[in-house]
């Protein structure tokens, strides 16, 4: 950030909220304060769900927040700005279009001279690496090559700020460097006008290569728990000890769930029924506590280390770890994971006592795992509809992830036959009934 300037995008107390079929309020974002200065490129890491995207938008324009207000340049932001462009995951390129014609739709919508508009956009396409591609359509192009358009199509406008919402995650792990790479030297080599990028991401070595500051999101609601400023150099070493202790403090701050911080002894926490459980199945969980009781980690493990010898992605990583943390399987501590005595007990047993094991875990850590089982047991017929729990978990979550999570619990709870599930009638019941 260039010293004593004014911030290009501001935002105060940025709250959004979602009103659901029965009105009730579902807080999505809460009180955001936020600042991009000249000259630097900020990064948002946060588990699904957290809100990431949803503020890029109203950042944008492209969605009003509930409270606050968000500031360009000194001037309120009510609308698309001229001068703020954003980068989405999808690509979301109009397939009827060439190259040509998608990069040119931001400059025809600002009143651009036709002429004028194609001089533009090939000079975009130029210098994005597509040069010759001009009237290809997307159905011809690779991943990598449709998010360059979408890069194109952003840069045309010569955007005082890029809002990058996952721009990479979409592509495989050679495709995303080298395309990451070249905005970089773009960006540090002044060939593109952009004064300030904030980027969303799920990938934690992406982030801290690329950002000057890292901020870290937690959920329902989304809020900003840590900020953390990077002053390493560029271009940046992955396997230096610093840039190593970064992604370990990250991994860190991310895998923390409510009152289990790391610190052996730590009192938990309780969370709600409504809590966002992470989209985790039994055996994937199981999976990775066999590989942590094998060599080399014998227990214990380095994250990163664990997510290369997984084959794990971030995303992928992220919810495991919170599972394992909120049954009482794991303690993460600096970005390290330790199996707790538990989850080594659960890994030496057989097939019949880990179910035991992982049904005691549930019913003692996991609200909405009890509620259930309460309510069935105190029903005659030890019966009741999927729909009267799915109501409940809809008034603390949308209602995809309101889905989602009873979906989660039912896979957990059938494993561990602390219920039965009928898919057809959609009714839980206990299982000796």
């Amino acid at each position: 950030m260039i010293a004593n300037s004014p911030p290009l995008l501001r935002a105060a107390a940025i709250c959004k909220t979602y009103r659901t079929p029965d009105h009730i309020g579902r807080l999505v974002l809460d009180h955001l304060d936020f600042t991009l200065g000249e000259g630097e490129i900020v990064a948002i890491l946060g588990k699904s769900g957290s809100g990431k995207s949803t503020f890029l938008r109203i950042l944008a324009g492209l969605i009003p927040a509930s409270d606050g207000q968000v500031e360009y340049r000194g001037r309120p932001v009510l609308e698309p700005a001229h001068g703020v462009a954003m980068v989405f995951q999808s690509f979301a390129l109009f397939p009827w279009l060439t190259v040509l014609g998608n990069v040119e739709l931001g400059l025809e919508a600002q009143g651009v001279t036709a002429a004028e508009r194609r001089r533009q956009a090939v000079a975009a396409i130029d210098l994005i690496g597509l040069d010759g591609f001009e009237n290809a359509y997307p159905k011809e192009l690779s991943g990598g090559m449709r998010q360059r358009v979408g890069f194109a199509r952003a840069l045309v406008v010569n955007p005082d700020i890029l809002l990058l919402d996952e721009p990479f995650s979409a592509l495989d792990v050679l495709t995303a460097e080298t395309l990451r790479n070249d905005l970089l030297d773009l960006w540090s080599e002044s060939k593109i006008p952009t004064k300030g990028i904030l980027m969303v991401s799920h990938n934690i070595e992406e982030a801290v290569e690329m950002a000057d500051r890292i901020l870290i999101f937690g959920s329902d609601p989304g809020r900003i728990n840590a900020e953390i400023p990077i002053s390493l150099t560029q271009p940046r070493t992955p396997e230096s000890p610093q840039f190593r202790q970064i992604v370990d403090q990250v991994y860190t701050l991310l895998t923390t769930v409510p009152g289990r911080d790391g610190r052996r002894g730590a009192k938990p926490e309780s969370i709600g029924v409504g809590y966002r459980l992470p989209d985790a199945a039994v055996q994937q969980l199981t999976g990775l506590i066999d590989s942590l009781t094998e060599a080399p980690f014998n227990g214990h493990a380095d994250l990163p280390h664990l997510a290369d010898e997984a084959s794990l992605d971030d995303d992928e990583l992220f919810p495991l770890l919170e599972a394992l943390q909120l049954l009482g399987f794991a303690h993460i501590s600096a970005g390290d994971i330790d199996l707790t005595a538990a989850g080594r007990q659960y890994a030496d047993a057989d097939m019949q006592t880990r179910k035991q094991i992982f049904a005691d875990a549930v019913l003692k850590h996991i609200p909405l795992a009890a509620h259930i089982r309460r309510v069935l047991d105190e029903r005659p017929g030890h019966r009741a509809p999927a729909a009267r729990f799915l109501r409940e978990l809809e008034d603390h979550l949308s209602e995809d992830e309101a889905e989602r999570v009873l979906d989660t619990l039912i896979n957990w709870g059938r494993h561990a036959e602390i219920f039965a599930y009928d898919y057809d009638d959609e009714v839980l019941s206990l299982e000796n009934f």
